[in-house]
């Protein structure tokens, strides 16, 4: 609820403070005193947006506060969205700069106007017979059939399940476009992959290859050098087996001689053992060297298929080829799995539809319910102001789509006369009908859900006396678990209010300004009075006054 409002420097108004209470609270004034010019500077708390033509003394900024106990309003959510601190008394304040420039805090944080407004919506509803809008609005008609039908947490569990859906579809899409992108690749990352996998790449082969290709394509030359150096070693009269032997036999003679010639004769020893071996390591390398023109053959092929799979990919070696090989094997798993993700997904978004379908059927079930609950309290309420053929006909069509609050589309039609057709609220009710269509629908929501401090803004104009009297009732009714403002011009009205402000004009030292009084009781006597009989009081009036009063 609003508790204060202070407004400083906003067109006719120089300096304003007032506190405000619970219950029903009437403003009333004369016509041009200003009461347009106090919405305006509220409006401005709910995020309206503000001009330089809105300050009173344009050298000077203007600041409009108010302060709302919110306790009541479930708002923690809506504050952690936004980023703001909590407070169960909270501040609004907006600030006009000379400049043109706007500020807006809460509690002391400043805010986007954005955000302001959000919190605004939540907090005060401005009416007026000229923004009956709302009451034409599909998501407003579902708001009061589901207040009824006490669908509040039913909603909420099947938002965080659409959500989810709606989740799941996109990943779904997503698999679904990767999936004809990747078809558009798949046939010739499946051919490099097995042109891959067919050349059995092995890492470290392109250099055994190229030795074994040097061997191969030089047989005779090697043999040739094979031979002649197993000559060299097995000659009888210069072989180095022969002259090994023949040193090895001298130096063991002189080592009987001297134990220092036994180091060159066990060296000599060692070299003759090795070169004994070197020997027999050539007679089976000229033993197993053969030509072999179709291992040749497939040598080639190998290395060919090796230098063009490295030219094509532009790589240096077999390892990177084999790294782009593992590369290609998971873009071609990555398609050919993606039958069974897109399959998966999709049982998923099944499953969840079964849980959406389910939950819709009970908001539909509970809606259905109360609709004829809220035609007949509509109807009476609406036979008391003044409509007595008044008629609703609602219906739910269902949607083969979910919707944002199920599956359900709505159709609110209405009939101000007896025997004449139905049609939609915009087209079959008047200005003055849709305001007290409003009124009827807000207090039938006062007494299903925690609403926002309403400020009805003169919607009685027009009205009789009967009528309006029936009006502040409803409106006396609604405060009894709200805050309620009505701004009226009718005595019948104003003599409901738990409390009464006047709105008035003076003028100080040749200038005009707008204030705002709380009246006490004599003061609303003479207030009433007035608005019955005029300036000039008459007795009668003055009776009458405190008649409505009592």
């Amino acid at each position: 609820m609003l508790t204060s409002l202070s407004i400083k420097n906003y067109a006719l108004i120089d300096s304003l403070q007032v506190d405000f209470k619970n219950g029903l609270s009437i403003i009333t004034g004369e016509t041009g005193a200003g009461k347009s010019i106090l919405l305006g500077g509220l409006s401005l708390i709910l995020g309206k947006r503000a001009d330089l033509s809105s300050l009173k003394d344009t050298t000077s900024k203007c600041i409009i506060e108010a302060v709302f106990h919110i306790e009541n309003y479930n708002l923690k959510a809506l504050f952690n969205a936004e980023d703001l601190d909590y407070e169960n008394q909270t501040i609004i304040r907006r600030e006009i700069l000379p400049s043109g420039k706007s500020r807006a805090f809460v509690n002391d944080s400043p805010v986007k106007l954005s955000s302001l407004q959000l919190l605004g919506e939540r907090l005060i509803d401005i009416h007026s017979q000229h923004q009956t809008l709302q009451v034409v609005s599909h998501d407003f008609q579902f708001q009061i059939i589901d207040a009824l039908a006490d669908n509040e947490n039913t909603i909420f569990n099947y938002k965080t399940e659409l959500k989810g859906y709606r989740t799941t579809q996109k990943e779904l899409k997503r698999l679904l476009d990767s999936k004809a992108e990747a078809i558009k690749e798949y046939d010739y990352n499946a051919f490099l992959l097995n042109e891959l996998i067919e050349a059995n790449l092995v890492d470290g082969e392109l250099e055994e290859l190229e030795a074994e290709h040097e061997t191969l394509n030089n047989v005779e030359a090697i043999k040739e050098k094979l031979s002649s150096s197993y000559q060299l070693m097995n000659d009888d009269q210069i072989g180095v087996l022969s002259t090994l032997t023949e040193l090895k036999n001298n130096l063991q003679k002189l080592k009987d001689f001297s134990f220092k010639y036994d180091d060159l004769f066990q060296r000599v020893q060692s070299s003759l053992i090795e070169m004994d071996d070197v020997f027999g390591e050539l007679d089976v390398l000229q033993d197993s060297l053969e030509a072999d023109p179709k291992r040749l053959e497939i040598v080639n092929a190998k290395l060919q298929t090796i230098n063009n799979l490295m030219h094509k990919h532009a790589v240096n070696n077999v390892l990177e080829l084999i790294e782009i090989k593992n590369d290609l094997e998971e873009k071609v798993a990555i398609t050919e799995n993606l039958d069974a993700s897109i399959e998966e997904k999709q049982t998923e978004i099944d499953k969840k539809s079964e849980i959406l379908n389910a939950i819709s059927k009970t908001i539909h079930d509970k809606r259905s319910k109360a609709i004829p609950d809220l035609s007949q309290q509509l109807k009476n309420a609406l036979m008391g102001l003044g409509m007595p053929n008044a008629q609703f006909k609602i219906d739910l069509v269902p949607s083969a789509d979910f919707l944002l609050n199920g599956k359900d589309e709505l159709s609110f039609l209405f009939s101000a006369n007896k025997g004449g057709e139905f049609n939609e609220l915009k087209k079959a009710a008047s200005g003055g009908e849709l305001s007290r269509i409003m009124l009827a629908i807000k207090s039938i929501l006062s007494k299903y859900m925690q609403l926002p401090t309403i400020m009805f803004d003169e919607i009685d104009t027009g009205v009789s006396g009967e009528i309006s009297n029936k009006m502040g009732d409803i409106m006396l009714q609604m405060s009894e678990t709200m805050q309620v403002f009505s701004i009226t011009h009718l005595p019948q009205i104003a003599a409901k209010g738990h409390w009464h402000y006047k709105v008035y004009k003076e003028d100080v030292a040749e200038v005009t300004r707008t204030n705002l009084v709380k009246l006490n009781k004599e003061e609303r006597i003479v207030e009433i009075a007035q608005m019955l009989g005029g300036v000039e009081m008459s007795d009668s009036a003055i009776a009458h006054a405190k008649e409505l009063l009592n």
